[in-house]
């Protein structure tokens, strides 16, 4: 039955599974799940919102505005030498507060907001009550509950509020709340406060009601930075300016006051404190400055962005969302390619520059960042990476292993980790290269597959090629393939050594050996079983994968296969065990073998000179008679006779006899023409 495309894809599936495994699998959907989370809501994550905070302080600072002095807004403020020159610590003289009040709503200003709790009684009460309830400007008067800020007022207190409150108002006199909204995390006012239930309108909000379009904003504040060094972003006048205006002569009191008008006439007057300790507010330019600010002058900047109707936007929760899910796909895409060097570095480098990027850009380009989680972005990325990773590598590394031990069955070791480490190596297209070519051929097989069962027989021969393998990856060889019980290797692709001649000249030894081992060990009831014959040559090969898309071989083909392939087969007719020719004797550096003359292999025209591995005889013995036949061969005829005693001495060495009998009929510098292949 064939195998549809779904179940194929389900199988795909389930075998991915299998490899991760059921733990890594949890753990990488639990890294995936928490990426998510903290891409989204990483302000409010321990550790990670502490660094949100600090990046936002950081890209708010680097994108505020610089400017002159404000010309609508004017502070008004007394100090810890006020306090001390009038004796009082509650907050203020009220005396002076009103003689302040007087003067200011005079000179025509805007709107007055007063950044000072009424909750105690004072001896000058009722003059403060009188003059509040004489003022032309809107004035606000700050007010809090119990509720809302338990920390600063007590419950006497408030009642006294209260009551001052009913008191002094008018339709021009109204309270307004003072509250100030700082994270509670670390205490720096970053964003607009909201009044809560039951409590007046905001101060900044009540002094201009005008303004449409910022009833719901609750983003951040926009502090601005002075431009000019000296020149504070709004003028401040001490309060004490007022009781010293009406010690003045009359010369000089027309001049100063035509000096103080210009900075109350039209304009928006807030009226606090400046107390060390008290007074003093944590803002976003603090983490870089050092630097704290007034309370009063937080509503003074809260004012001007309302004046200015500036509500910077941030990202939609919706937006929000879909860059979470972006970067974690991100993370999970980069840990899923196992990307290596040089491309993982400029793959991490790209993306994790773009993460911290895009808020500064954001916040250049007036888009508010507070509570966007670019640390969370960052954190997501990463933790997507490290859960992806964790399955792709749980993958990959079945998948190596697998490979590895695959191709551990056709490579040698360190070639298989080369290959692993550089899988380039092995070429996708062929390439001509120089090769050791060797085939290998069990004699009589044929007849033994016909005398002993399928399961004796596939016994045997798995037995047989094991043994045969595991010869030539020992000595550095490629396994190219198995037919019937024949082996094709090759030395010198995919990875070629320097001593790829001599570990395949071994290798030819070792498997005639290992072939004779094999047919004495192979038991009483298998017929007797032939010889290992073994043909190595060193020739060009064009060496790859070859095939289709759906099936590839890794394989050597040409002339030089073909060569070792007939000189393989020409064991049979010269009655040799292996047959190297002279280029691969040549190159293995051994001494080991003695001549076997010159021959045309079946279907060539070009003759071979080959030679036989006779490791066994002796080595004094193998150099006579390769310089008997080089003698011989040059034209000394006289060198044969000596050649035949040397086999007559050796009347078992069938390979000796057949090869005085080949020289003697081709002659000096002849060769001898086999028959058919």
């Amino acid at each position: 039955m064939t195998e549809t495309a779904t179940e194929r894809r389900t199988g795909t599936v389930r075998r991915v599974l299998r490899q991760i495994g059921p733990v890594r699998l949890l753990v990488a959907l639990l890294l995936l799940a928490s990426s998510l989370y903290v891409a989204r809501y990483s302000w409010s994550v321990p550790l990670l919102g502490d660094g949100e905070r600090a990046l936002y302080d950081v890209r708010f600072v680097r994108s505020a505005e610089h400017v002159g002095q404000d010309k609508d807004i004017t502070l008004v403020t007394y100090t810890d030498d006020t306090l001390i020159q009038l004796e009082k610590r509650s907050p203020l003289d009220r005396r002076m507060l009103a003689q302040a009040l007087r003067v200011i709503d005079s000179m025509n200003p805007r709107a007055i907001g007063i950044d000072i709790l009424f909750d105690q009684p004072q001896a000058e009460d009722e003059e403060l009550i009188a003059t509040l309830r004489a003022m032309r400007t809107p004035t606000y008067l700050g007010y809090v509950t119990t509720e809302s800020n338990e920390n600063q007022i007590q419950h006497n207190q408030q009642e006294f509020l209260n009551a001052f409150m009913a008191r002094a108002g008018t339709d021009k006199v109204k309270p307004a709340s003072v509250r100030m909204d700082a994270d509670v995390q670390d205490g720096v006012v970053r964003r607009w406060s909201q009044a809560p239930p039951g409590l007046p309108p905001v101060l900044s909000r009540a002094m201009a009601p005008d303004r449409t379009g910022m009833e719901e904003y609750v983003g951040p504040v926009e502090y601005r930075l002075p431009a000019n060094d000296g020149e504070p972003v709004f003028s401040e006048i001490p309060i004490d300016t007022f009781r010293d205006l009406a010690e003045l002569p009359p010369e000089v009191l027309g001049e100063a006051t035509a000096m103080l008008r210009s900075q109350f006439e039209g304009r928006y007057i807030l009226i606090g404190g400046n107390i060390l300790d008290v007074d003093q507010k944590e803002t976003p330019m603090t983490r870089q400055f050092g630097q704290t600010m007034i309370g009063l002058e937080v509503h003074a900047h809260i004012l001007r962005q309302l004046l200015d109707n500036h509500a910077p936007g941030g990202l939609s929760p919706f937006m929000l969302w879909v860059a979470a899910a972006l970067v974690v796909l991100a993370g999970a895409a980069t840990g899923m390619l196992e990307l290596r060097g040089l491309f993982l570095v400029l793959a991490l480098l790209v993306q994790l520059a773009l993460i911290a990027f895009l808020p500064f850009l954001l916040e250049s380009q007036d888009v508010g960042t507070l509570n966007l989680p670019a640390a969370g972005w960052g954190a997501g990325w990463l933790l997507a990476f490290i859960g992806i990773g964790i399955a792709a590598r749980a993958v990959g590394a079945e998948q190596r292993k697998f490979a590895h031990s695959a191709l551990g069955k056709y490579l040698p070791v360190d070639v298989a980790n080369e290959i692993m480490r550089d899988p380039d190596r092995l070429t996708l297209t062929g390439e001509k290269t120089e090769i050791y070519a060797l085939f290998t051929d069990l004699e009589g097989f044929t007849k033994l597959s016909h005398a002993i069962t399928p399961e004796r027989l596939s016994g045997l021969l798995n037995t047989y090629l094991d043994t045969m393998s595991d010869i030539v990856l020992d000595h550095g060889g490629t396994i190219d393939k198995f037919v019937g019980d024949a082996v094709v290797a090759f030395w010198g692709a995919p990875i070629a050594r320097d001593d790829d001649g001599e570990r395949a000249a071994r290798a030819a030894v070792a498997l005639y050996e290992a072939g004779e081992a094999f047919r004495r060990a192979a038991g009483d009831d298998v017929p007797p079983i032939g010889r290992t014959r073994v043909g190595l040559h060193k020739g060009e090969a064009v060496v790859g994968n070859f095939g289709g898309e759906k099936r590839i071989q890794y394989t050597a083909l040409g002339d030089g296969m073909n060569t070792a392939a007939r000189l393989e087969s020409a064991n049979k007719a010269l009655a040799t065990t292996a047959l190297v020719s002279r280029e691969a004797r040549d190159a293995s550096g051994l001494d080991i073998f003695r001549p076997m003359g010159r021959i045309v292999l079946s279907g060539r025209a070009t003759p071979i000179e080959v030679w036989e591995p006779a490791p066994a005889m002796d080595a004094a013995l193998r150099a006579q008679l390769a310089d008997l036949w080089a003698r011989y061969d040059g034209g000394d005829k006289a060198a044969l006779a000596e050649i035949q005693a040397v086999a007559a001495a050796h009347k078992d060495d069938a390979a000796l006899a057949n090869f005085v009998f080949r020289i003697r009929e081709a002659g000096p510098g002849g060769q001898y023409v086999l028959g058919s292949k």
